[in-house]
């Protein structure tokens, strides 16, 4: 299943990690995970989120903001019943054990580029199969997942059809030109519409979108704490200015909340 991410060759149990025929060897940590990021592959220092902002995301899940989306998210993957799945760009795992929790029987993976997301989210879950590694290198077998999920991350097209089986398929949540719009609206003067659609044009040959659907609710965000963390796991905590940022924070207000999930098979 999983794979050596300096040669490809498949990787095995040896002591307090794994290794390859080729003697590249990965040790696990304290807490379970295996980095499978070599320095190689990096593109800074410490990739991915920092614990500041890992915190802040963990925060505001926690607090339940979300959980009509994770609910949703877990009942789609249910319904397919894989066999195995991986979660890429898993960040400090709110998701990825709302999907564990749904799928007891199935062999679970997930990654993030961010070894602090990962430090936290293998505490949620420690009977899955937690990685640091690269969304587009991933360290797992060709055709070895049945399903993938993708919630509110970065995607590599070609990573993920080399990673299904032929009738698995890919899971995405990602927003809609209405989520957080008012939030928006606070932060910048020019608020920019998006097209929610336009990922689905790169879906690659060998694979097809055979289900759509979007969820919506208003969300109050009524405590200082969550408006701040809400700014700190996005984007807009650090696009907009200091002086918009605090006003945020100051005051409360209500935000439109809206998710479109996509099943994307790949072909038999």
């Amino acid at each position: 299943m999983l794979i050596c991410p300096l040669c490809s060759s498949p990787l095995q149990d040896a002591g307090n990690g794994v290794a390859c025929a080729a003697g590249h060897r990965f040790d696990r940590a304290r807490q379970g995970y295996l980095n499978l990021l070599p320095v190689q592959h990096k593109n800074s220092r410490d990739p991915g989120d920092n614990a500041a902002m890992v915190e802040a995301r963990r925060r505001f899940l926690d607090g339940g903001h979300y959980a009509p989306l994770a609910t949703r998210l877990a009942q789609l993957a249910a319904e397919r019943q894989p066999a195995r799945w991986l979660d890429i760009g898993c960040g400090e795992g709110y998701y990825t054990e709302r999907l564990a929790r749904a799928l007891p029987a199935a062999d679970g993976y997930a990654l993030d580029i961010s070894r602090e997301a990962v430090k936290r989210a293998s505490r949620r879950a420690p009977d899955l199969h937690w990685l640091v590694a690269s969304m587009a290198r991933v360290p797992l077998a060709n055709g070895s997942c049945t399903l993938l999920a993708s919630v509110f991350s970065p995607l590599d097209w070609q990573e993920a059809h080399r990673l299904l089986a032929p009738g698995g398929g890919l899971l995405r949540m990602g927003p809609t030109r209405r989520h957080l719009l008012e939030l928006r609206a606070r932060l910048y003067d020019d608020v920019r519409d998006y097209d929610d659609r336009k990922h689905l044009a790169l879906i690659p040959d060998g694979m097809a979108a055979v289900h759509s659907e979007e969820l919506e609710f208003s969300l109050p965000l009524t405590e200082a704490q969550s408006r701040a963390d809400l700014l700190a796991m996005t984007p807009h905590g650090w696009r907009a200015s200091a002086e918009r940022r605090a006003a945020v924070i100051d005051q409360p207000f209500e935000v439109t909340v809206s998710i479109r999930y996509d099943w994307i098979e790949r072909l038999p």
